[in-house]
């Protein structure tokens, strides 16, 4: 099953991205970004990943520990990584989302469960769900899509309750479903759209992933794909940048370097990029330089062995 490649493609991804969050596009199209740098943005050294990680992580390890799915133990290592630092690269938290801090303060400040924190309204619909929900893929593989779709919802709505969130959420873990169980990018895809279109035909709001569901991603123009944080841009960017590349590092630094939110479209594409095209053409240098690299191998480890006796 191989969870590293996934899960460090999503973090590599991330970290490349992190020194040029918000710089725009005209900018990276005349500076683009073609290896590991650090500072930048945030003045990280270089390999320092960001929240979509962390989070990542806090899911991995929350159900590796609880060898379930726990909404009130993800809840918690939430907050001790918003308060505390925990699952931070250099213990502090230098970048959050909107409504992902909303939820997690509205969890500690009105004591509800955890599945009710996420917000409700058009302006939760970031990509703070997205980004951290690929541990889901290897977990839920083996399940009905019912199941599959219940628990990604309970998952997300921590942070992002709207159906259009949860809705990107389980496109992202359909295609990494079937990109694990061996398919190719094209054919992920399009089992992902037979599957999302029957489960979701009544559902107003799959309207909006119409580019995705009802067209071709690939034969768009960059000028066509945006980058900004509204969750379904992400998603375009993300697998439009893996349908027109050939490789991990091609895929990674084309999504990267559409600006705008730059870690994570790195992260949501590198995630998939690390499963499907593995990560062998990623240089030791740039593993070495992840911050806590033994720590994310470790856990990943951990997480792989309860999926083999799970």
């Amino acid at each position: 099953m191989q969870v590293i490649k996934g899960i460090v493609g999503l973090c590599l991804g991330d970290a490349l991205g992190v020194p040029v969050e918000f710089r725009s596009r005209e900018i990276l199209s005349k500076q683009p970004i073609t290896d590991m740098i650090g500072f930048g943005t945030y003045n990280q050294p270089p390999g320092t990943w960001s929240d979509d990680s962390s989070l990542t992580f806090c899911l991995m390890e929350s159900i590796t520990e609880c060898k379930q799915i726990d909404l009130y133990d993800i809840a918690d290592k939430f907050t001790k990584w918003l308060w505390n630092g925990y699952w931070t690269p250099h213990g502090e938290v230098f970048d959050v989302g909107i409504a992902t801090k909303k939820a997690i303060d509205k969890l500690n400040d009105d004591f509800i469960r955890p599945d009710f924190a996420g917000g409700l309204d058009e302006f939760s619909n970031g990509n703070g769900s997205l980004m951290r929900v690929l541990p889901l893929a290897y977990y839920l593989r083996g399940l009905k899509i019912e199941d599959r779709i219940s628990i990604i919802a309970q998952v997300s709505s921590i942070t992002h309750r709207h159906q259009v969130s949860i809705i990107a959420c389980v496109i992202y873990v359909e295609i990494a479903i079937n990109l694990i169980n061996g398919l190719d990018m094209k054919r992920s895809i399009q089992a992902m759209k037979e599957v999302i279109k029957e489960t979701y035909a009544n559902n107003i709001e799959l309207k909006r992933f119409d580019r995705i569901i009802e067209g071709d991603l690939s034969i768009l123009d960059i000028n066509e794909i945006q980058s900004s944080g509204y969750v379904v841009h992400t998603l375009e960017a993300s697998l439009w940048s893996l349908l027109t590349s050939n490789g991990y590092k091609e895929a990674v630094f084309k999504s990267i370097n559409l600006g705008d939110d730059t870690d994570t479209t790195g992260a949501v594409t590198g995630g998939l990029a690390g499963i499907y095209f593995g990560i062998d053409e990623i240089s030791q240098d740039w593993l070495n330089q992840i911050a806590s690299i033994d720590e994310i191998i470790e856990l990943c480890g951990r997480f792989e062995e309860l999926l083999e006796f799970s």
